[in-house]
């Protein structure tokens, strides 16, 4: 009896080290023509999540952004360019608020104009070995709420990937 005991305490141990929240020092994501280096996500304003484990919500706004801003990229970037982007601060649109046990979350977010999403960043972009543009972006999309979005079919990170896809169309592509 103590045995069965011992070996269903040996098996939670286990399943709470597997899903112990691990995190990369600064994790770097590519996707076609864009690589970007998120520089110690820990340190950003507002980069956490209401209802999963952080690392995996990280992952998937790191994965999810690379790819959004890869399909604009195409469009502007020759052929023989790259985008490099180093992100040093991250603040999702909206904010984290807790819910005192009104939702089975503990907090939920709430998504207002008093709080845009907000971007910092150094990017290059290169042709070969050539760096041909580069530049420090602090992007603020006061704006957010005013575009042209439904709340039905609303995408994940929707409100970054605009305010990212909006610096690409009116910031890079004129120069190239």
């Amino acid at each position: 009896m103590k045995m069965k005991y011992l070996l269903l305490a040996g098996a939670l141990v286990c399943n709470v080290a597997a899903a112990k929240d691990e995190v990369v020092v600064n994790p770097v994501t590519e996707d076609g023509v864009v690589k970007i280096q998120w520089q110690e996500p820990k340190k950003y304003r507002d980069l956490k999540t209401a209802n999963e484990v952080k690392s995996r919500f990280q992952q998937r706004f790191f994965d999810t952004m690379t790819k959004n801003i890869n399909k604009e990229a195409e469009k502007i970037l020759k052929p023989e360019q790259k985008l490099e982007m180093v992100v040093s601060d991250v603040d999702l649109a909206g904010d984290l608020r807790p819910t005192f046990g009104a939702t089975s979350a503990s907090e939920l977010r709430i998504v207002k104009d008093l709080y845009p999403p907000r971007m910092t960043f150094s990017y290059s972009i290169t042709e070969g070995e050539q760096v041909i543009m580069a530049g420090d972006e602090k992007l603020v999309d006061m704006n957010f709420m005013y575009g042209t979005h439904s709340t039905r079919n609303q995408k994940p990170f929707e409100y970054e990937t605009k305010m990212l896809e909006d610096w690409l169309k009116k910031t890079v592509a004129p120069k190239l």
